[in-house]
């Protein structure tokens, strides 16, 4: 359904993208962010699972400043080598990466025509909430486990566009104290917990969940239907 593109930064660089697009006229668009794996089969699925829905789906990916190409499994050194590569690229000077989302949002508008929402997973839901909060062109965001969203520095930021987070609460890197914090600190975020364990979402890992994954699947579609509209 998708295929491959070329993104430009504000800084010249020019980021590799997996696109889908839906059959007929797009609702609007959806930046899909992805774990620390990757734009891998897993992340380009979900990708085509928003085309199939209507939207006009981008991932960009969010390693290639670092390392190009990266599409990791989930195995216990697929995690230390994609968390390698997500540590060398929070460690950019700003905006790093953040500038790579930007120019992901403004194609995905260009393109589609409409809106633009933003969702990501796991280090993608993390950056999904900060550009909730730093970039322009979104009109919705949905983080999924972000690890670090929870912490004071994050919880400190203020989302620009409407926001629902998905957690789960068996995850053993995001403490359910901290989503409470996270909660009271943002009570216009809509903010839901599953019976699961962090990557629930995700198919290929052993962490997934498939009522909870279909459960906060369907909340993000009415939920970018009311927003994306």
């Amino acid at each position: 359904m998708g295929m491959m593109i070329e993104l430009k930064a504000a800084d010249g660089t020019l980021v590799p993208a997996y696109e889908a697009r839906p059959a007929g006229t797009p609702k609007g668009a959806v930046v899909v962010i992805q774990e620390i794996f990757g734009v891998n089969s897993h992340m380009r699925s979900v990708a085509d699972g928003y085309a199939a829905e209507g939207y006009v789906a981008v991932a960009p990916a969010a390693f290639h400043r670092v390392k190009s190409g990266v599409e990791l499994g989930y195995s216990e050194a697929d995690m230390g080598e994609g968390f390698g590569y997500k540590t060398a690229v929070e460690a950019l000077p700003a905006p790093g990466v953040m500038q790579d989302i930007q120019s992901a949002i403004d194609h995905a508008a260009k393109v589609s025509g409409g809106k633009v929402g933003i969702v990501g997973y796991c280090w993608g839901g993390l950056l999904t909430w900060r550009a909730a909060c730093t970039l322009t062109g979104l009109s919705a965001a949905a983080p999924y486990y972000g690890g670090g969203v929870t912490t004071e520095a994050e919880i400190a930021r203020q989302p620009r566009v409407p926001v629902m987070a998905h957690f789960a609460d068996e995850d053993k890197w995001i403490p359910l104290d901290s989503v409470e914090a996270f909660k009271k600190a943002h009570p216009q975020v809509q903010v839901f917990t599953y019976a699961a364990h962090h990557g629930f979402n995700c198919d290929q890992r052993g962490a997934w969940h498939a009522p909870s994954a279909q459960l906060a699947r369907e909340r993000t579609l009415t939920f970018f239907a009311q927003h994306l509209g």
